[in-house]
């Protein structure tokens, strides 16, 4: 007699399940309920961890998750005597004591025990099952389908134990004009009060889903939106109730003191002008008032003083009176915080983010309070501008980073598409934590989409610093693991390929920047899309690498299940494609304008461009309608070109006689060079002080060279400069200082193409077979390549 397929499947599934438990092994079945103990009394956030993991299991096995006694899941936090606490190893509970926010999961005798060393340790540690049987953290997010599974074990034995490598983590919504908040304000949440100028709301619904993937992301932070157009996030009922609810700890940015959003907040709450020197007690009011509304309350206060939005402090002309005042300022500021949250300021977490000019206070010696965080930045294009000192790693507040991958301002805005190369945010971000920065990263997002995949990175490198190998072959599994996630592990070798390219060719030039306008500058040339300095060769390169990259997009969406089609779009088709579409809207212009060929294909990539962010505003139903904008400025690099003529003509095509990429250097001395996968082709290698690299080549009959050196724009690690030496033979050694002041014109220049230039002359001694050796003075040397002419 024959057995239908289901009952066959039944069958031999109970059979599987049935030999595992007899090894007592923890047994996840399809269509099965879980029994979990968790105390009543325990901390709300760890109750929400536990209701998204009962939505997370329903969606993968069909059953439910009910709380009972005596369960096969015990859970606990430490301290609170539970069933969970007393079973966990002994030598795993003694390691957990040691850390905040840290969980232990172990298997014992077929129950699975979970054991938080606090409340948002015992959180992580739940949603760590909904990573193991497979949830995306971007399951809602980014539409991350949830495939099902008929079973799962975690074998007898199996143990963890994690815990975060810096204390506060999170995200920062910033310039959230064109995405979030339409997105948020007419979509996922109209009707919310509007105040002042603002022009929508960012409410406690859409922040319950942000906070959602900040804990399945294992953060605990956010600095929430800000701009004037938003309202304020204290002045929407429910989002400090939804913080609490999550578990999430609420900071502000640099120019936002204690808890006060004063771009919006002052012209409402404030009286006067927001001018301490001439408006001090209307301004401590005001801050008094915030503070007594949060008692109780997880923030992290940032202190000292700005201008009402991103800029100087009013009442201030030289430098003495704005040290004199800001240090008056935080001495005010730490009396309220005394009086109001804790008599004890060391258990008030506080930071102080020495920003744009503010830095320039602080280097000219402006003393800060021991116990506060020193926040650290980067140049707004993801090159950290300063890192912990000797005495700055002493200090008992610590430091921090606050990184971007989304900018509006000078030289020009990346806010459209999130292309910051992850090469580069690793390697800033493990030199800060190997410098002392490890007590709080903050991530500046923009509208988190589509920043997904670099959101992840930063805060997987913040919750294990270590997990990822230092070089590209733990970049590249980084990113292949998460594709693999995402896609499917059958897709995840081709995608690494697609997804490298993505990188790399954006980090030659972001898409934003390729129409050389820039924002911000009073030259009204840099309003008007013009040539970059690239030959027709050179164009043709790059508009093949992106024809290229885009068939390789077009060919795997044949081959991506239908479920997982809209995380596709949004992960993959519409950056790669849209990025593309940019190129080659603008380089086939540039060829137009020349000549060279007609106006169509550029106009044609325009339409291309508006069809696809059409597209992206109608996936998943319209779920995102209002999210993706591709002009997220009214500016002229996103419009489609004016059909005009060239007044000059195209840069010559003057290729260097030879050309090396760091990585494939002769030979080396000392340290061995690292590669991250960073640089024009990949190629750029991370040079130890003091190791020297060497190429060879044969030179002909030449008596002289000229060499050019492209690096990564990387500020000084350690003092002001950052320098290599560099040689022909055994001739002279020149050294080179590639450091640059502030918003420079040179600086604007490496920003915007990612490599810093310098060139020089060397004699030769000899006719032919010549050595190039260049050696790393000071930290943070990056070679990207090496030409010769």
């Amino acid at each position: 007699m024959k057995l239908p397929i289901k009952k066959l499947v039944v069958f031999f599934t109970s059979l599987i399940v049935g030999c595992l438990q007899a090894h007592a092994d923890f047994v996840f079945q399809q269509n099965r309920n879980l029994s979990v103990s968790l105390d009543k009394q325990e901390a709300t956030v760890v109750h929400t961890a536990l209701g998204i993991l009962k939505k997370d299991y329903t969606k993968v096995f069909g059953g439910k998750i009910v709380e009972v006694a005596s369960p096969p899941i015990f859970i606990g936090t430490l301290g609170r005597n539970s069933v969970a606490e007393k079973h966990v190893s002994a030598k795993l509970l003694s390691d957990l004591r040691l850390h905040n926010e840290g969980f232990i999961i172990e298997v014992k005798n077929d129950r699975l025990y979970i054991v938080g060393s606090d409340k948002r340790g015992t959180a992580y540690g739940i949603l760590e099952l909904s990573r193991i049987i497979g949830v995306s953290p971007w399951e809602w997010w980014a539409d991350s389908p949830v495939a099902q599974k008929n079973i799962l074990s975690l074998k007898n034995g199996y143990n963890r134990l994690e815990y975060p490598s810096v204390k506060y983590r999170g995200i920062f919504f910033n310039d959230e004009d064109w995405g979030l908040l339409p997105w948020s304000s007419t979509n996922f949440e109209p009707g919310l009060p509007r105040v002042g100028k603002t022009k929508g709301a960012i409410g406690p619904k859409t922040y319950a889903k942000v906070f959602e993937l900040l804990l399945r992301l294992r953060a605990n932070t956010i600095w929430p939106a800000m701009h004037e157009v938003t309202v304020p996030f204290y002045f929407i009922k429910g989002n400090k109730e939804v913080a609490d609810q999550y578990g999430i700890i609420i900071g502000t940015s640099h120019c936002e003191p204690l808890m006060r959003n004063s771009v919006n907040e002052w012209d409402i709450a404030g009286k006067g002008d927001y001018n301490y020197v001439t408006n001090k007690d209307a301004m401590l009011a005001y801050w008094t008032e915030r503070l007594k509304e949060l008692k109780g309350a997880d923030n992290i206060y940032t202190i000292g003083l700005r201008g009402k939005h991103d800029g100087m402090m009013q009442g201030v002309k030289t430098l003495i009176e704005h040290k004199r005042v800001l240090s008056q300022v935080i001495k005010d500021e730490r009396d309220l915080l005394k009086t109001y949250v804790n008599p004890d300021l060391k258990k008030v977490p506080q930071v102080f983010i020495p920003y744009k000019e503010v830095l320039d206070v602080y280097n000219d010696g402006m003393e800060v309070p021991e116990d506060v965080t020193l926040i650290w930045c980067d140049d707004n294009y993801g090159y950290l501008k300063h890192f912990p000192t000797e005495k700055e790693r002493a200090r008992k507040g610590g430091n921090g980073v606050y990184y971007h991958i989304s900018y509006w301002g000078r030289p020009h805005d990346y806010l459209w598409l999130a292309t910051n190369h992850p090469a580069q945010l690793y390697t800033q971000m493990q030199q800060a934590y190997d410098k002392g920065a490890k007590d709080i990263w903050i991530l500046n997002v923009g509208d988190l989409k589509p920043g997904e995949y670099l959101t992840e990175l930063f805060l997987d490198m913040a919750w294990n610093i270590n997990a990822i190998k230092n070089d590209i072959n733990g970049l590249d599994q980084h990113l292949k693991n998460w594709l693999s996630r995402e896609f499917g592990s059958v897709h995840a070798k081709a995608l690494l390929d697609v997804m490298n390219e993505y990188y790399r060719l954006a980090y030659i030039r972001k898409p934003e920047f390729v129409g050389g306008t820039r924002t911000e500058e009073k030259d009204p040339k840099y309003k008007i899309v013009a040539d970059l300095p690239w030959s027709e060769t050179e164009i043709l390169e790059r508009l093949n690498a992106y024809k290229a990259l885009s068939a390789k997009v077009v060919a795997l969406s044949g081959k991506i299940s239908i479920t997982q089609k809209d995380a596709w779009f949004q992960l993959v088709e519409y950056p790669v494609l849209a990025v593309a579409e940019m190129n080659k809207k603008i380089l086939y212009g540039q060829l137009a304008r020349h000549g060279k060929l007609d106006w169509t294909e550029s106009d044609k990539a325009y339409a291309r461009i508006e069809q696809l962010t059409q597209q992206y505003n109608a996936v998943s139903n319209g779920k995102w309608k209002g999210m993706m904008d591709f002009k997220p400025r009214n500016l002229a690099v996103f419009e489609r070109l004016p059909h005009t003529k060239a007044e000059a003509g195209l840069a010559s095509h003057n290729p260097p006689k030879f050309l090396w990429n760091g990585i494939a250097y002769t030979s080396y001395s000392g340290n061995k060079p690292v590669a991250h996968g960073l640089g024009y082709q990949r190629g750029a290698v991370t040079v130890p002080v003091g190791t020297t690299l060497s190429y060879g080549f044969d030179a002909g009959d030449t008596d002289s060279l000229s060499i050019q050196m492209a690096l990564a724009p990387n500020h000084p690690v350690e003092g002001k400069a950052i320098r290599y030496a560099i040689r022909v033979n055994d001739g002279p050694e020149q050294i080179v200082n590639y450091a640059t002041e502030g918003r420079s014109e040179e600086w604007k220049e490496n920003v915007l193409r990612n490599q810093a230039i310098r060139n020089t002359s060397h004699l030769l001694n000899k006719k032919g077979k010549q050595t190039i050796y260049i050696r790393a003075l000071d930290e943070g040397v990056i070679v990207d390549q090496v030409k010769v002419w």
